[in-house]
């Protein structure tokens, strides 16, 4: 029985992909856990070098870019784990925090959703946790202004639960997906995580971040180094669906 599916999506960027990759080696040595790679029409080498470097991974090769949303329903839909991770490529994990997390949702019968505390490889850590991506927020992040401050419900066990936590790291709760369903296509690319937690808490579940257990996380933004790029009108595009969604731009 596989307790736990985990899912990557990769785009042309090869030496993260296999840094990520290496780094769950200890993890998939577990005969309860499988890993699932989606890759979205990579043609920097992607492909054929998870062939030969991680044949236990499970590889499925787009022939076009289908956006993070479209890749990751991919990925739902052949895990067959009781809980599945998203991850982004980027990121350097260890057994302690994987662990932690499925531990969490298992002693935690409300929560559907959790992620853990990201940081850079010096230890700084990522604001992984945020309140609605409304127009001032995302004006302020495209201006480098501060971020503003939110004050989030902490309960006992040092456990935070805001609003969303975003993609990059997020363990579910194969029966929260069973509810709620796949990860909305509309979104190609951002802010599909927003929208994934939203649905979730309007579907009764709680998703709670745990800052104790800690991954890294480059966080190679393409959208912040260039928000007029083709992949920033996609998230601008992503936006203006969320807001119409939910009545909502703030």
């Amino acid at each position: 029985m596989i307790k736990l599916s985990i899912i990557i999506l990769t785009w042309n960027n090869i030496d993260a992909t296999r840094q990520c990759l290496s780094s769950l080696l200890p993890v998939m040595e577990r005969s309860d856990v499988e890993a699932i790679v989606i890759d979205n029409a990579s043609t920097d080498g992607t492909q054929e070098a998870l062939r030969r470097e991680f044949p236990q991974v499970r590889l499925t090769c787009n022939s076009t870019n289908r956006g993070i949303a479209a890749a990751r329903n991919q990925g739902f839909m052949r895990a067959t784990g009781a809980k599945l991770l998203i991850l982004d490529n980027d990121t350097i994990v260890n057994r302690e925090a994987i662990e932690g997390m499925e531990r969490y949702l298992d002693e935690h019968s409300d929560v559907g959703l959790c992620a853990c505390r990201m940081t850079d490889a010096q230890g700084n850590q990522q604001p992984s946790f945020r309140a609605y991506p409304g127009v001032r927020s995302k004006l302020r992040s495209i201006l480098r202004l501060q971020r503003r401050k939110f004050n989030y419900k902490t309960d006992a066990d040092g456990s935070i639960e805001p609003l969303y936590v975003i993609g990059a790291c997020q363990m579910m709760k194969r029966e929260a997906v069973s509810q709620i369903g796949m990860l909305d296509e509309a979104i190609f690319y951002g802010p599909e995580d927003a929208d994934y937690c939203l649905r979730l808490r309007q579907a009764g579940w709680r998703i709670k971040y745990l800052p104790q257990y800690s991954i890294i996380h480059a966080y190679q933004r393409a959208t912040a180094r260039n928000p007029f790029s083709w992949l920033g009108y996609k998230h601008i595009k992503g936006l203006l669906h969320l807001y119409t969604k939910y009545r909502r731009i703030n």
